[in-house]
């Protein structure tokens, strides 16, 4: 039987790429995307429901499938105010998650990032923390929480200076060994081929860390 996948954040990088590699999965049979624009000239496989996603909730009808992937996330320098902030980057996953335990979703998969602590006195780090605790007191049965290192991959957005910095920070990844394997980039590319995979797995791990995804990855 052919499922029903649904993605947050398919306008981004990685779920943009997610979204190409469902639509080419004979196991898909239709892809929702719940956003606030509308990607023109995609197949009829997609529904599209677009609207405020910070309220998510108000979608409860159509936010009914088999598997979600949210790809959600913003950054300090597009999203300065730390509310509004945390209203995307801890909101919409949390709402996500709790809509997916009502619809009686069985498999939630969700984008976090790597140094994710609620403890932690950095805002980012505890907000992805947050988030994370929220989602797994969720109880979803196949919960898949992964935690990437910088992302890497083609940006449609004309970030020159987070270009610059990447460029540089691939430059130095040969360095990263032993303990700072974990802060290698993560392609976008791996990332969403991972979460796909794990949605198609009976992997029972719940927190998949950096340098674990591109295992993921090529793994079926």
């Amino acid at each position: 039987m052919k499922k029903t996948a649904i993605i947050l954040g398919a306008t981004g990088l990685t779920g943009s790429i997610l979204l190409d590699k469902l639509l080419k999965d004979q196991r898909y049979k239709t892809i929702k995307l719940f956003s606030r624009k509308k990607i023109e000239n995609l197949p009829s496989k997609v529904e599209q429901f677009i609207g405020d996603t910070i309220a998510l909730e108000n979608f409860k009808k159509e936010f009914i499938g088999d598997e979600v992937f949210c790809c959600i996330g913003t950054t300090a320098k597009k999203t300065p105010d730390k509310t509004i902030y945390k209203s995307i980057d801890y909101g919409i996953p949390v709402k996500a998650a709790k809509l997916s335990k009502e619809n009686g979703i069985h498999t939630f998969l969700v984008v976090s990032a790597i140094g994710a602590n609620a403890k932690s006195s950095i805002f980012y780090n505890r907000t992805k923390g947050e988030m994370e605790e929220a989602v797994l007191s969720e109880k979803i049965k196949n919960t898949y929480i992964l935690q990437p290192s910088i992302i890497g991959g083609d940006r449609k957005e004309n970030r020159i200076g987070e270009k610059i910095g990447l460029a540089i920070f691939k430059v130095l990844q040969p360095f990263f060994v032993g303990k700072l394997k974990k802060y290698k980039i993560t392609e976008a590319e791996h990332i969403a081929q991972a979460m796909l995979n794990l949605a198609n797995s009976t992997s029972k791990e719940k927190i998949i860390s950096s340098y674990q995804i591109k295992n993921k990855a090529i793994s079926n």
